[in-house]
């Protein structure tokens, strides 16, 4: 998120706006964001918590919950890129470090045991379950960059136990990105070369030859994954929901999106294997 200053606000608070589920209710105060707390935010905390004492330093610090339902968390400085995303966090060098950056917290993840007695969110999940905590939510909107590359992730808010290839499925959906072009144009730079983009994605995580062979399947059921989130805010009335489906192009853009998918599984599958 970014900072913008809030009218009324104290002089040394500011509203952090990106994202849509807490848009306008997140506030940075000094060295300290505060935010709503989601309901799992204990187990959230411990497990960021955890991933300092494993040697990922690339995420918030948790300092405490408040008495009105809010968690604060320790400030990253650096740019966040919102839609329509600008070239910068589209280079070769930033999608890089997107993949060394989800490497690095799988590595740490992977270290920690889940509590499945935790009520993590199902709103992204990975459906196959898994027992390392995804972030689930690795879009620009959520990556710290300076000077051009990716050096934290914040918003945890989505993770949930899942398997790794889910969550490099996920991010792939939003930095290749996994969008036919009429989609990817509205959001990003013209003329990004999607096959080659996710080889670069794949390469610079580490993927075997198995999970290369697989992703483009797991990305056409994370893309299933994240229509199905869509629609139940929609049908929850969920107004920032309905006005991003109505200004993006409604469901007809997710039918295209998927036909897209579908129709090029044979091309991603061959620039991730040869």
């Amino acid at each position: 998120m970014i900072g913008v200053a809030a009218e009324g606000e104290a002089a040394n608070t500011e509203v952090l706006v990106g994202g849509m589920v807490n848009a306008g209710a997140v506030f940075r105060r000094g060295e300290l964001v505060e935010r709503p707390a989601p309901h799992n935010a204990r187990a959230l905390h411990a497990h960021l918590l955890a991933l300092k004492e494993h040697g990922f330093d690339a995420a918030p610090t948790p300092v405490r919950l408040t008495a009105d339902g809010r968690e604060q968390l320790t400030f990253i400085p650096g740019d966040v890129a919102l839609p329509p995303f600008p070239r910068w966090v589209l280079t070769k060098a930033a999608l890089e470090s997107v993949g060394n950056l989800l490497r690095r917290l799988h590595e740490a993840s992977a270290a920690i045991r889940v509590d499945t007695g935790v009520g993590w969110s199902g709103d992204l999940a990975d459906p196959a379950g898994g027992t390392m905590l995804c972030h689930n939510d690795v879009c620009p909107d959520n990556v710290v960059f300076r000077d051009g590359r990716a050096v934290a992730l914040i918003d945890f808010d989505l993770a949930a136990p899942g398997r790794p290839i889910w969550d490099v499925a996920m991010a792939a959906r939003y930095w290749v990105p996994m969008l036919d072009p009429a989609s990817a144009t509205a959001l990003c730079p013209a003329n990004l070369d999607a096959p080659a983009r996710l080889r670069i994605l794949a390469d610079s995580y580490g993927l075997s030859p198995r999970e290369r062979a697989e992703l483009p399947g797991v990305i056409e059921q994370a893309t299933e994954t994240c229509r199905a989130f869509v629609t139940r805010r929609v049908a929850n009335g969920d107004p920032t929901y309905l006005q991003a489906l109505a200004e993006r192009g409604g469901w007809e853009r997710w039918d295209r999106m998927q036909t897209w998918l579908a129709a090029q599984r044979e091309t991603f599958t061959a620039a991730l294997l040869h």
